[in-house]
C-alpha cells in the first residue's frame, strides 16, 4: 500500500466528513422554518413572504449534499476494496463469511448515508416515540365492515428497516372477540405525533374556522372538529371546538379539548 493511496483515501474521508457538516447545518435551519411554519401557519398568506421559497431551497441543497455524501463514500469503498489483499486459495470458508458480513454492514450503513437529513430526522423523531401516545389510523370491523377510525394508542416499538411502529389500543375493545387491547403494525404514514403536553412551544396554533382532528372528551377517539376559538391566551389553554355529528338540540355543542390532544387534520380525511 503506497502513501499516495493512503493520502487519497484520508482526503476523500475529510471531505466526507465536511459534507455530512453541512447536512446538519442545513438540517437544523430546515428544522428553525419547520417551527416557524408550525407556529404561525398563516405568514404564508402575507406579502412578500419568501418562507416556502426559501424552505424549497433548504431542501434542494439538503438533496445535493445527500447525493455527493453517496458519490464520495461510493469512491471510498472502491479505494479500499482495490487496497485489501484478495487472500490466498483454500481461505477458510469462516473467514470468506465474516468478510461477507462486513460488505453487508457497510452496504447498510451506505443506505443510510443515502437518506436525506430530512428523512434521518424523521425516522429519529419516530424512535423517539417508544412509549408515548400518539394519534393512529387504523382499520376496525364493526357489523362485518371494515371502517377507518383514528385512535390514541400507546407506541411500542419502532422498526427503522420497515418503517413500521407497532402499538398497542390500550382501551379494551367492546365487541365479541374477547374485548381486550389489541396490537397493530402500522406504516409511519397512519402515525401523528401529539404535542408535548409538558412542551407547550411544540403545539400548533389553529386558528378560529381551522379544522383539526382532536380527541373527543371522555374518549380515546379521535374526530375531525372545527376551531370555535383559536386564540388562547396561553400555549397551555385548551381549545373550544365544534365536532361533525355532534349534533344535540339542532345545534353543535361547543366541547373544550386540550391543547396535546388536538393535531392538524391529515389530507384526505375520510372518516
Amino acid at each position: 500500500m503506497s502513501s499516495p493511496d493512503i493520502v487519497g483515501i484520508l482526503d476523500k474521508s475529510k471531505e466526507l466528513d465536511q459534507l455530512r457538516k453541512e447536512q446538519e447545518d442545513v438540517l437544523i435551519e430546515i428544522n428553525k422554518m419547520h417551527k416557524k411554519l408550525q407556529a404561525t401557519p398563516e405568514v404564508v398568506e402575507k406579502p412578500g413572504d419568501n418562507s416556502l421559497a426559501k424552505l424549497k431551497t433548504l431542501y434542494v441543497h439538503a438533496k445535493e449534499l445527500s447525493e455527493s455524501e453517496v458519490n464520495v463514500s461510493n469512491l471510498l469503498l472502491s479505494q479500499l476494496d482495490a487496497l485489501l489483499p484478495s487472500g490466498p486459495p483454500g481461505q477458510p470458508r469462516r473467514r470468506m463469511e465474516g468478510t461477507e458480513q462486513k460488505r453487508k454492514r457497510m452496504k447498510s450503513d451506505s443506505d443510510i448515508s443515502r437518506m436525506s437529513p430530512s428523512v434521518r430526522s424523521q425516522l429519529e423523531l419516530f424512535a423517539s416515540l417508544k412509549g408515548e401516545q400518539v394519534a393512529a389510523r387504523v382499520m376496525v370491523t364493526q357489523e362485518d365492515a371494515e371502517k377507518e377510525e383514528w385512535l390514541v394508542v400507546k407506541v411500542l416499538h419502532f422498526d427503522k428497516e420497515t418503517r413500521e411502529l407497532e402499538v398497542l389500543d390500550e382501551e379494551p375493545g367492546d365487541d365479541e372477540e374477547g374485548g381486550g387491547q389489541r396490537k397493530y403494525k402500522l406504516p409511519m404514514t397512519a402515525i401523528i405525533p401529539f404535542p408535548k403536553r409538558t412542551d407547550p412551544s411544540s403545539a400548533q396554533d389553529f386558528p378560529t374556522g381551522r379544522h383539526v382532528l382532536a380527541v373527543y372528551p371522555g374518549t380515546t377517539a379521535l374526530y375531525k372538529a372545527t376551531v370555535v376559538n383559536g386564540h388562547r391566551k396561553r400555549k397551555t389553554d385548551e381549545y373550544l371546538l365544534e365536532f361533525d355529528d355532534d349534533e344535540e338540540d339542532g345545534a353543535l355543542p361547543q366541547r373544550v379539548v386540550p391543547f396535546h390532544k388536538v393535531v392538524a387534520l391529515p389530507d384526505g380525511h375520510r372518516q
